[in-house]
């Protein structure tokens, strides 16, 4: 008997030891941790933001091998579960993980092995696109705004709605780029085609909007011919690569994540090409401060392919064509609320996400919505819209006037 319970003790002290190992590795964050035999300790001496509950040995040997794919697994398949907000204990393990690392720096010549290696190809953008935005429009319009819009709001008002934040964030791109009636745009990376045909519709433009995803150009092509503006908006069902039209405005909003790292130069090439002479160019993506590796669990099961670029990796975008950069403005703070709200509206209708695929699936898009409404409040994530157009381009705004009318 005595033989018994010391063995037991032993494995307690082992499984505790163990946990106490992993969660040093990301950084000691202010959590506590209760075990499936019910036994619970803090991590630190600090008051913990919520209580992680490991529910079956499993998990334990899953987060070892690798933390960021084992947590997320685990999450959704129900071995780990949070106890209190996720929200609040995905900042404090984000903001852990990144305090730790803040040191490191993920230097050029690794960054370029790790993306030579992982190009994506015509073949492998298209399966990269299926993955994520090819799940059923239901799905997104479950959780989205009523137009459709998955990129980060522009909160005017601290009040707005989130439907009055993506507007706000359309009109925001559109006067940055100063659009005018009869103008030819190309839109790389169209989403459900919200900024095309607002762009269209609201500023008189011409638009030809390119996307990988058949979902999203069949929806998209529905709502323009509803909306009369099929003659004024064109979507067409493509790879960035397959552009070949001149234009006076190049935009995209939410493609360069997707692009791959490798293909940068490639996009730029492409836009000197087809962006005229007197022409103006804005490029909206998630970014970082500092150039790091992608998240592997986020690689593995939302957006592979993926690759979050620094702005001095972007500038393999630019700089090659010598493009002249007019303007960068970093809406962070925008986009962790925006997550934060699809978060809530997600929540809202969990049930009927586990019923349309299953209860993995619904776990697995909510720790993806709190991680990343977690990665823009701790600033891990930054989302940076830079506008540029052609060295030479002498009729660019010699002021920013026009992004913000009615304020002077």
């Amino acid at each position: 008997m005595r033989a018994d319970t010391s063995r037991n003790v032993e494995a307690r002290d082992f499984d505790q030891t163990l946990v106490r190992w992993i969660l040093r590795f990301v950084g000691n964050p202010d959590i506590s941790v209760r075990l499936w035999n019910g036994d619970e300790f803090r991590i630190t001496d600090r008051q913990p933001v919520a209580c992680m509950e490991i529910r079956d040995r499993r998990a334990l040997f899953e987060l070892m091998r690798s933390p960021s794919v084992g947590f997320g697994e685990c999450y959704s398949q129900g071995l780990i579960e949070i106890d209190g907000d996720l929200g609040c204990f995905m900042v404090e393990l984000t903001r852990a993980i990144w305090q730790r690392r803040r040191r490191s720096y993920y230097g050029p010549k690794l960054r370029s092995i790790i993306h030579a290696a992982r190009a994506n190809s015509l073949e492998l953008s298209r399966h990269n696109v299926h993955h994520h935005y090819d799940l059923g429009n239901d799905f997104y319009r479950l959780w989205l705004d009523d137009r459709m819009v998955y990129t980060c709001a522009y909160f005017e008002r601290p009040d707005a709605t989130l439907e009055e934040a993506q507007l706000s964030k359309l009109d925001h791109v559109c006067r940055k780029l100063q659009l005018q009636p009869g103008q030819k745009v190309v839109e790389a990376g169209c989403g459900w085609g919200a900024l095309a045909m607002h762009m269209a519709e609201h500023y008189g433009v011409d638009v030809i909007a390119y996307n990988n995803s058949h979902e999203q150009v069949r929806y998209a092509r529905e709502r323009a011919a509803a909306a009369g503006l099929e003659r004024k908006v064109s979507f067409v069902e493509g790879d960035f690569r397959t552009i070949g039209e001149r234009c006076d405005v190049f935009v995209s909003v939410g493609m360069l994540e997707h692009v791959g790292l490798a293909n940068y130069r490639t996009l730029g090439a492409l836009i000197d090409r087809c962006l005229a002479p007197d022409g103006i160019g804005l490029i909206h993506t998630i970014g970082r401060s500092h150039p790091a590796p992608p998240d592997k669990w986020i690689l593995k099961h939302i957006f592979p392919g993926g690759h979050v670029p620094s702005l001095g990796e972007m500038a393999a975008v630019f700089e090659p064509c010598k493009f002249s950069i007019l303007d960068i403005e970093n809406l962070r703070p925008h986009y962790a609320r925006t997550c934060a709200i699809w978060l809530e509206k997600f929540d809202q209708v969990a049930d009927q996400v586990a019923d349309m695929y299953d209860e993995a699936f619904a776990r697995m898009w909510r720790l993806y919505l709190a991680g990343s409404s977690a990665a823009f409040e701790t600033g891990t994530m930054q989302l940076y819209q830079v506008v540029f157009a052609p060295w030479d381009n002498n009729s660019v705004p010699m002021t920013r006037a026009h992004q913000y009318p009615g304020t002077q």
